[in-house]
């Protein structure tokens, strides 16, 4: 992985000129004029307190100091150029600056900086900067000389190789073959490497974008359409985005490709390339069902629409929660709707997360963990109490395996409050913050009762809605509104233990399925012997077929392996979930047909859920590492950063 860095260039360019020709510096700026004329006012700096930058917390993973100076609004343009694989970017920040700082600080990683302007008083003048001592992961601070009357600060930028947010995506790596592609992800940290920004979660803005991109494609971005695109000179169009409602940086998102659109109810729809756009909307079919769901338990839906951009297979993630359109992976698309529960989680971020943000990303279960407990809430309304209870079965399986992965060596980030100091915020993204989190908001329902649990929540959204929360303030508003104080009930609960210590605690809620007991001991008759034929498996869910064949005892002979193949078709399945678990299965026995589809598997998709567990399974042997690096030589080029940061340090890899 390249080293990251901040390029700085002060000097004109060949064409002798900063950035753009002065033609397209006064079409920019009247662009940019028009937009800020859409944008909520900013206020006056030094003269004016509250708003984002109100909340005090120190974000290790940020250079910014929004206890000084902090952003409240973004205008930005951006010029999306797929031949150079670049962005070039105005960024115009309104400021408040309560503090009379002589500076802001933006977090930056990868940018060419080319330009910085002040407005103050209607008047536009040069501004100065530095960059800061680079420092791994988090690049660099870009420091701008302020006064303190300066309303805004307009930045002229372009992005590098080293922006490892942005992915950009050949016509053979789509699904329909005839047109790029490109979309970024800006969870944790990365935002900062498209965007010069404030990229902690404690800073909120609003923001309004244009963006320019080939005719052919269709370009969107986690805000409403705020006009419709316009044709420009040179066979390219230019969107226009509006985000009223204000939002932490990384849930900054673009994405332009060949995209289709299809409606699933009022507020509700779906994008996809056109070639996945039909089967995309079949199986996103309740998106609208569970969105009334979760207002009827948790209060209105605060973002106007909700729709849904299914990515290309590199996509790193299952989803990502970018308000108003969450990004999803195409390994979802089951043609059976059994994955579906994915959207649920990602809808539920709209009041847990995007509504109520993590102050920090040592809070990160505050977003996850709260938003798992809304995901079963609305699963379990939808399809029923059974259904919601299998797939919180399979969730504290994980959390088990990946408690006892990290306990002996690492028992610290079993906690629920982590200290990520000096260390990738991505280390803290495991099912810890997600399932832990969950077991500890059920245990509180269960004690409280449903009904006051349910009250409390409500509540909690409504109060904190578009701020930050540290994990001590959650704790605070739990003690005021149920524990009334009472620290005797508090030890009872062991609210410490949950939140500050290892492991699960003793008072760990039941969590108990039928449907899994069934498909557990059905693994537990085929390993005494018992033909896969003669299982009893009409009519299972993937979630009973994934129990199945973790139960299943490792490594099995290849005879065993060859007739669950033969009975049911376990190497030729389209469902991604079940065929990563059963290449799981399959390799420890040496079982060759998967391989051919194993790779294949490998090189086509980039959700790193999968990546990470099949290459980990293959490095265990000299010859398996051997296959593994050459399938990853040819597969690493079509990885999201994110994926490839991963999977090197799996494999050894030196680039």
């Amino acid at each position: 992985m390249p080293q990251d860095g901040l390029k700085v260039k002060k000097t004109r360019s060949n064409r002798g000129q900063l950035f753009y020709p002065e033609s397209r510096l006064r079409r920019s700026a009247g662009l940019l004029l028009a937009l800020w004329l859409l944008a909520v006012a900013g206020g006056c700096a030094c003269r004016s307190r509250g708003g984002a930058g109100s909340v005090l917390v120190r974000d290790p993973h940020s250079f910014s100091r929004p206890g000084e100076a902090f952003v409240t609004h973004l205008t930005l343009f951006l010029d999306v150029d797929f031949d150079s694989r670049t962005i070039k970017g105005e960024a115009s920040w309104k400021i408040q600056n309560p503090s009379c700082s002589r500076e802001l600080r933006l977090d930056t990683r990868g940018l060419t900086i080319r330009r910085v302007q002040l407005l103050e008083g209607g008047r536009m003048s040069e501004g100065h900067f530095t960059l800061g001592e680079e420092r791994p992961l988090l690049g660099q601070p870009l420091v701008i000389g302020i006064e303190p009357g300066t309303e805004e600060v307009l930045l002229e930028y372009e992005t590098t190789g080293e922006a490892d947010a942005v992915q950009w995506l050949a016509p053979r790596q789509t699904a329909g073959k005839r047109h790029p592609f490109l979309f970024t992800q800006s969870q944790a940290i990365l935002a900062r490497t498209w965007i010069p920004c404030q990229d902690t979660p404690a800073v909120r803005f609003t923001y309004t974008a244009a963006v320019e991109v080939p005719a052919p494609l269709t370009a969107v971005m986690s805000a409403g359409r705020a006009a419709e695109p316009e044709e420009l000179p040179g066979g390219r169009k230019r969107y226009r985005f509006e985000m009223p409602q204000a939002v932490p940086s990384y849930l900054m998102a673009l994405a332009a490709g060949e995209l289709g659109f299809r409606s699933l109810g009022e507020r509700t729809g779906v994008y996809a390339e056109p070639v996945v756009l039909e089967s995309a909307a079949w199986e996103f079919a309740d998106t609208e069902k569970m969105m009334r769901a979760c207002e009827e338990l948790f209060g209105p839906y605060r973002w106007g629409r909700y729709d849904i951009l299914v990515l290309p297979p590199s996509f790193p993630f299952g989803g990502m929660e970018n308000p108003r359109l969450t990004f999803a992976t195409p390994t979802i698309l089951a043609g059976d709707r059994s994955l579906v529960a994915l959207v649920a989680h990602e809808l539920a971020h709209s009041w847990s997360g995007n509504l109520v943000t993590n102050a920090t990303w040592d809070d990160f279960w505050l977003n996850e963990g709260f938003t798992v407990y809304l995901e079963h809430r609305i699963m379990e309304r939808l399809y029923g109490k059974a259904y919601d209870e299998m797939l919180a079965r399979l969730g504290l399986d994980e959390l088990s395996n990946t408690i006892e992965e990290l306990i002996e060596d690492h028992p610290a980030d079993t906690h629920l409050k982590l200290d990520l100091a000096g260390r990738d915020p991505d280390d803290g993204m495991t099912d810890v913050a997600y399932e832990k989190g969950y077991l500890f908001l059920r245990m509180l329902e269960d004690a409280f009762g449903r009904e006051r649990w349910d009250a409390f929540l409500r509540a909690y959204f409504d109060r904190f809605s578009f701020q930050p929360m540290t994990t001590e303030g959650f704790l605070g508003f739990l003690d005021r509104e149920l524990l009334e104080g009472d620290r005797g009930l508090a030890e009872k609960l062991r609210i410490h233990a949950w939140v500050y210590g290892p492991g699960l605690p003793d008072n760990l809620p039941r969590v108990r399925s039928e449907a899994l007991e069934k498909a557990a001991a059905a693994a537990g008759y085929f390993a005494a012997g018992v033909s896969a034929a003669a299982l009893k498996t009409d009519g299972w869910t993937t979630h009973e077929w994934l129990h199945f064949l973790r139960h299943l005892p490792s490594p099995l002979a290849v005879d065993r392996l060859v007739d669950l193949d033969r009975a049911f078709g376990l190497t030729s399945s389209k469902n991604a979930e079940i065929l990563c678990q059963w290449f799981l299965v399959a390799l420890p026995g040496g079982y060759s047909p998967v391989m051919g589809p194993l790779e294949r598997f490998l090189v086509r998709v980039g959700r790193r859920k999968f990546l990470s567990p099949l290459y980990r399974e293959l490095a265990k042997t000299p010859g398996g590492l051997r296959r593994a690096r050459a399938i990853y030589a040819r597969a690493r080029p079509g990885y999201h950063p994110v994926a490839i940061g991963t999977i090197d340090g799996i494999l050894g890899w030196k680039d």
